[in-house]
Formats: C-alpha cells, structure tokens, sequence
C-alpha cells in the first residue's frame, strides 16, 4: 500500500493536498495541532473512500512524532510519502522578536521539518523498492522577504536548503527529495491582514495571471512531485505563484 503523511492538513493547503493524494489512490496518514480542523479533513478524506490515519500532534514534540510515524507503519504500512506542510507565522516586527518567539517558529518549521524527514525516511530507506518521495512545502517569501515575517521566511527558505541536502544524501537509497513553494492563495490565513479585500487586489495585479491561485492548484503539484511521473526529479523547487516569481 502507498502510505503518504500529510502534516499541517487541517489547513486550507493541508487538507487540499490529503484530499488530492487520496485520489491518487493512497493511504492517508494526517497530524495537525488543531483538533477540529484535523477530524473535518479526516472525514473529508474518507469521504474519498481513502485509508486514513489522523492523530493530534505537537511537531515541536520529538516523542509524539517518533510515536505517530511508528502508528503508521503499523497501522498502514512504511511511508512512501511524506508532505512536510505544517507551518506557524508570527507577524512581529524583527526588532522586537524575542528568541523565545524565533525558536517557536523554528522549532515547527524547520526541525519539526527535518525530524519528519528523518523518520520518513527511515522507513523509506528500508523498504521495498519503488516510488518514495518526500516533499517539503516553502514559500514565495523567501525571494523578496516580507515585512514581520523574518522568522517564518528565515525558515522557509531553510527548507529549500534541506530539500537539496537531502536529495544528494538519500538519492542513492531510491528517495526523491523535492520543494513545492506556494505564492499567496487565497486561505483563510488572510484573515490576519486589516483589509484582506485590499491584500487579495495587491497579489493579483504582481502577479502574471490575474486571478487568485486555488490550493488544489498547489495540490496537484504536490501529486506530480510524489508520484511516478516525477520519478527522475530531485532537489527541485517548483514555484506555483502565478508568476509572480519566476525561478
């Protein structure tokens, strides 16, 4: 059985992605801090018809992790694929951002990104042949940077840097190692900003197609990068912005 693990997937983004690899015909296992937000995209995916594992889990908790991939291997089988989605992003000014406050976000988005990695791929190195991939998820922001948001960009472009680490190391062990890096689609993260209406305008007209991205644009992505079509690439980023960067 193909058994992919989904971080982040009570998320707009997240969940796009578990539902997307359902229907290519995968097991779903799925984390995420937030409860209720994580059962209704469980639920979504069943609908599907698709396997699925959900647990409740902290990425900053190296235990609870070492734990729910040990659930999966048991209750699903080895992971084949592993999407690295789960991220937090404080807007505080860089001047006034405690190292508390730095280490919280680097604890989720870039350890909590390698410790799944690395348990991910533990079961993929000693596996039975065949597709394995893992795919860390960064972001448009690491190209210009963005104003309260050095922490989170400062990580994300960490991302990138690990996706090429570990497409070298674990290339020889059959396992392809990819970035995907989203522009700003429309979630409900916008509801941080004081006139999201406003925000949405400012993407649209930077960007090179004049409409707003959809998280099952970012999905399919995801899909191409962890199955058989994508299995001569490695240490990649695809950027999926609309073209508003170009890389």
């Amino acid at each position: 059985m193909s058994v992919a693990v989904v971080t982040g997937a009570g998320g707009s983004l997240g969940r796009a992605i578990a539902v997307r690899l359902a229907e290519d015909g995968r097991a779903l296992a799925l984390t995420d801090v937030d409860e209720a937000s994580l059962r209704e995209t469980a639920d979504l995916v069943r609908s599907t018809g698709a396997t699925v594992l959900d647990r409740v889990v902290d990425l900053r908790d190296e235990g609870a992790l070492a734990d729910f991939f040990e659930a999966v291997r048991s209750g699903l089988g080895p992971v084949t694929a592993l999407v690295n989605n789960a991220a937090i992003y404080p807007t505080v000014p860089f001047l006034e951002m405690d190292v508390a406050d730095y280490d919280a976000v680097h604890a989720v988005n870039q350890r909590g990104y390698w410790l799944c990695a690395q348990l991910a791929g533990r079961q993929m190195a000693g596996g039975a042949a065949g597709d394995r991939s893992i795919v860390n998820v960064a972001s448009i922001t690491m190209h210009g940077g963005w104003e309260q948001l050095a922490a989170y960009v400062t990580t994300k472009g960490g991302a990138v840097a690990m996706t090429r680490a570990l497409a070298r190391e674990l290339g020889p062990a059959g396992i392809r190692v990819n970035a995907v890096s989203p522009g700003a689609f429309k979630t409900a993260a916008e509801e941080i900003y004081d006139d999201p209406e406003a925000y949405s305008d400012m993407v649209v007209e930077r960007q090179s197609l004049k409409r707003r991205g959809t998280p099952a644009e970012l999905a399919a992505v995801v899909s191409f990068l962890t199955g058989p079509d994508a299995a001569f690439v490695t240490g990649q980023t695809i950027e999926v912005n609309g073209g508003w960067v170009m890389a």
